[in-house]
């Protein structure tokens, strides 16, 4: 009897073996239930064979097949498993990742099927008079004589529904279904004739990845904030569906899909789809399968629509391909544009990564002649650049986190009816200790980096050799007892900023404000509407909303990004910036952006202000080649959390002890740790991590792969949770 090979959503390495009965048929994709314990389970078939490592009369059989066909298609199937390898994740955790709540539930892989009332025979023949009892079954029947109703439209053809279920115990009607018609889209595909009129480097872009739309060819859009990217995703999806091919579009942020539809549905006379995690399940199933049945021509979509089938894939846009939101940081932590890049590759199409602000990743790409370079160097209606300030704030009276300077620009720019946006932003940068007076910074003086402060121990530590000491009463530098740890929140600022402003509406935009379905879209129509003057917000703020009205923007809490242990924050700092200096003015007005600092002569300040992001990249990735840094090294952390601060560092020490005596281990490995994590502890979690650097990236995988399959013999394995994290992007 043939034995399938079942990955279940459980957190294990491996395949279940199930028999599968003579009388069921199941290829690799397909889903089944199976018997798991005390209960059934939904899993998916990865092949099937005549062999198991298990004697076959212990194995359970399958119970029932769900699918005839694989609900994958062949290029997500292979992006999957490879996925799965890479990650170093289980596979039956991979594979339901990228389905549809629904179908992980088992429920059917189709659209629903279209019920609708009929008259029958009888009710075809019988005198309607006979029914003058009750004039809304005359009237439904009257009605079903003129042919069928679906049941969708009963209510907007004022036809009762109780009349319809009476004729139906009368044998007048009966219900009855068909599946829904395929709608083909290609029949009557159009353009709309508002079309802007593309620029020499918007034409040159768009010629070029149209001459290569028959292969796989990666392309950077690197054009400044403002320069008509969309437009020149438009036109290449407009060559693309012309010839009868499917698009996915991503975003980083459920925020930017409203605007980003509402461009796409004006522009082609094709059904637009949308893939986010706000919608049910239902419509994310309905959705789905409209992209898998050829349906949708267009589906937009956040990090985990990658996944998603098509009948004919022609191109991938990845919008904002920098964004730190295309890495999964829970459960299996993919990196969605990089996976895009190796879908693209897989279909032989091409992939458009656009961004003002590219990743150093992409950029080494660039230069390493995988990726192809496209420039936009022209704000739209060329719009002038803003005024760029920085605010010293050592010794002035701050109020509200605001130096006095930074409230006078925002009065006048109220007063002349215009709107504000103050960004709040520390997420990812660990905080340091500074003196307000003069500036001066916790530093390490064993690795010249700088400590991170420990609100909870009251401790500053380096998250680089481990070492620790004391917060200091006083500054060493001049004396001031004015020590405090860079940072402040967005509700704190929301509070202390309306004494200053009474009669100005503010707006605060977070993860907090806008969790809630459809919040997010109302508050950005408020705003356009001018309803709020004031915005305040994190970097969701900065991720291509266009605000004609706003002329001031000012980013409050820079000295976290300066002096952060994290490499990476610098990075993360200037791509914010840019981005966030792109708001203002974009409407023909004058823009005007302000940085508060303590630093005013830091050198990443100094080159974003005086060079701009291209600079900075090149500078940064010159540091990093020489520091050996991602991307011209690979890394791979190992985390792990306990409760008592005893057993995960433990864990980790004897991983290290693992990997240092394995044979696959070469004097290129560098290991790093135990160290704390740079958020040591969380949810009452107790949190380090082993970092592993490596030249080779695939020498790295076979060291890591190596060293997995014995790492449950470690004594402290089973007494902590562990995650495994493959080019991590945080710590």
């Amino acid at each position: 009897m043939p034995v399938a090979h079942v990955a279940l959503p459980v957190p294990l390495p491996r395949t279940f073996d199930y028999l599968l009965p003579d009388s069921m048929s199941a290829k690799a994709g397909c889903r089944v239930t199976v018997p798991f314990g005390k209960q059934q389970r939904v899993g998916i078939v990865v092949s099937v064979s005549d062999k198991s490592e298990l004697p076959l009369t212990e194995l359970k059989s399958i119970v029932e097949v769900l699918d005839d066909e694989p609900v994958y298609s062949q290029s997500t199937w292979r992006l999957l498993l490879w996925a799965a390898d890479y990650y170093h994740h289980p596979i039956g955790d991979v594979l339901f990742h990228a389905l549809p709540i629904m179908l992980r539930q088992g429920k059917r892989a189709s659209h629903a099927p279209m019920w609708y009332w009929f008259a029958t025979e009888q009710g075809q023949a019988v005198d309607i008079n006979s029914l003058k009892r009750s004039q809304k079954q005359q009237q439904a029947l009257a009605a079903l004589r003129q042919g069928k109703i679906w049941r969708h439209q009963v209510d907007e053809l004022e036809v009762s529904e109780t009349a319809l279920q009476a004729l139906r115990k009368k044998g007048l009607s009966e219900l009855a279904s068909e599946a829904p018609a395929l709608h083909d889209w290609r029949d009557g595909f159009s353009v709309s004739g508002d079309r802007l009129r593309l620029n020499t480097e918007q034409a040159t872009a768009v010629g070029a990845i149209h001459s290569a739309a028959d292969r796989f060819s990666a392309w950077l859009l690197a054009g400044v904030t403002g320069s008509g990217k969309t437009e020149v995703y438009l036109s290449v999806l407009e060559n693309v569906l012309a010839q009868g091919k499917q698009a996915l579009v991503m975003v980083p942020e459920i925020g930017l899909t409203p605007q980003t539809i509402a461009r796409f549905r004006e522009r082609f006379n094709a059904p637009v789809e949308v893939l986010h995690s706000g919608l049910n399940d239902s419509e994310r199933l309905s959705a789905w399968l409209k992209a898998k049945n050829g349906e949708a021509a267009i589906v937009i979509g956040t990090r985990s629509s990658l996944f998603t089938p098509f009948k004919n894939l022609g191109v991938i846009v990845i919008d904002e391909e920098h964004d730190s939101s295309y890495k999964q940081q829970e459960g299996w932590r993919y990196h969605a544009r990089d996976l895009a890049v190796y879908r693209a590759h897989s279909e032989q199409i091409p992939i458009i990564l656009g961004s003002a602000t590219p990743a150093l990743e992409t950029l080494y790409n660039v230069r390493q002649r995988k990726y192809h370079m496209l420039r936009l160097t022209r704000r739209a209606g060329n719009a002038r650049p803003a005024i760029q300030h920085v605010l010293d704030l050592k010794g002035q009276q701050v109020q509200a986190g605001l130096a006095p300077a930074l409230i006078n620009r925002m009065r006048q720019h109220l007063q002349a009816g215009n709107q504000v946006i103050l960004f709040l932003n520390r997420r990812g940068f660990a905080p340091a200790l500074l003196c307000h007076d003069c500036g001066w910074i916790a530093e390490c003086p064993r690795c010249d980096h700088y400590y991170t402060f420990h609100q909870a121990q009251r401790h500053l530590r380096c998250h680089h050799c481990d070492s620790q000491r004391p917060v200091p009463r006083q500054c060493p530098s001049c004396g001031s007892t004015h020590i405090v740890p860079v940072g402040l929140g967005t509700e704190q600022l929301e509070q202390a900023l309306a004494p200053f402003f009474p009669d100005v509406p503010i707006s605060r935009i977070d993860r907090d404000t806008t969790s809630r379905k459809g919040a997010l879209e109302q508050q950005l129509a408020e705003v356009h509407r001018g309803g709020a003057r004031i915005l305040i917000g994190t970097q969701m703020l900065a991720k291509g909303h266009h605000f004609p009205d706003v002329t001031l923007v000012a980013l409050l809490d820079v000295d976290g990004a300066l002096f952060s242990a994290d490499f990476r924050s610098a990075e993360r700092f200037a791509q914010l910036y840019t981005q966030v200096a792109g708001r203002a003015g974009r409407a023909g007005k004058q823009g005007e952006v302000v940085l508060q600092t303590h630093h005013p002569e830091h050198p990443l300040l100094q080159t974003l202000l005086h060079k701009g992001y291209d600079a900075f990249a090149d500078q940064a990735l010159a540091e990093r080649q020489t520091m050996q840094l991602p991307p011209w090294t690979s890394h791979v952390i190992i985390r792990a959390e306990d409760h008592n601060n005893q057993q995960a560092p433990l864990f980790l020490q004897q991983l290290r002890n693992l990997l240092q005596a394995s044979p696959l281990v070469d004097n290129q490995l560098w290991i790093l740790g135990p160290v704390p994590a740079l958020a040591p502890k969380r949810g009452g979690r107790f949190r380090w991590q082993l970092l592993l650097q490596h030249p080779s990236r695939i020498r790295l995988q076979q060291i890591v792969s190596g060293t997995l399959a014995l790492i449950n013999t470690l004594p402290e394995a089973r007494k902590v949770k562990w995650v495994l994290d493959v080019d991590p992007i945080e710590g």
